[in-house]
């Protein structure tokens, strides 16, 4: 399929790109950063379209029509909360908002990174946080409840948490051994947050601090 895309980095947030991308893996849906821009959550736009896929045997990156198309393989299990959008010249498969979420925490380095990752949950408006819940526990990472967990605390009011103190609860009895890493591709290393078993390896983030 050959769709006129029109020329400049405005042409990756056409309709028309989300719409290819979903031709050019079976299953595949746009996720993560391209995602997170289109529920509008944060300004800063990437370069490249972010799909999710189960398939195997392909390359993670492609190049069509001038736009780049990098491709995230995942596991069945974490292949799900998709939204078909009908648009002008196609349909599309997306993320909703609720794995959209989950995701960026799983791998905030797909989402421009965890220091934008905390600037934009507090954006992530709308979300059903009973969904959410339901969302982590098919997951089944640890490495999420304790990065949800601690950015939680560290927003405080900022991210609006309904039954807060339930939730936290919740989350922290879902902790798995070990320490996870705030940021996966930060430096080794890092304060250790003994509540949340997260090693805060994001430099300037300072131990007590209450924003990045």
């Amino acid at each position: 399929m050959i769709i006129p895309l029109e020329a400049g980095p405005e042409a990756t947030w056409s309709e028309d790109a989300l719409v290819i991308a979903c031709h050019l893996a079976e299953p595949a849906s746009v996720a993560y950063w391209s995602a997170c821009h289109y529920w509008g959550w944060t300004e800063q736009a990437p370069r490249t379209v972010f799909v999710q896929t189960t398939q195997r045997k392909m390359r993670t990156t492609r190049v069509v029509l001038g736009v780049q198309y990098k491709f995230v393989r995942v596991h069945p299990r974490k292949f799900f909360g998709h939204l078909k959008r009908t648009v002008e010249r196609g349909t599309f498969t997306i993320t909703d908002r609720e794995k959209t979420f989950i995701d960026a925490l799983d791998h905030p380095e797909l989402c421009g990174g965890i220091r934008l990752v905390m600037e934009m949950l507090p954006a992530a408006e709308d979300i059903d946080w009973d969904k959410v819940d339901r969302y982590l526990e098919r997951v089944g990472s640890g490495a999420i409840y304790k990065r949800l967990g601690f950015l939680a605390e560290r927003l405080g009011t900022r991210l609006a948490l309904p039954d807060r103190d339930r939730r936290l609860a919740r989350w922290q009895s879902r902790l798995t051994g070990g320490y996870a890493p705030l940021d996966p591709e930060g430096p080794p290393g890092g304060w250790a947050d003994s509540r949340w078993r997260v090693r805060v390896n994001v430099p300037g983030l300072a131990n007590g601090s209450a924003t990045p």
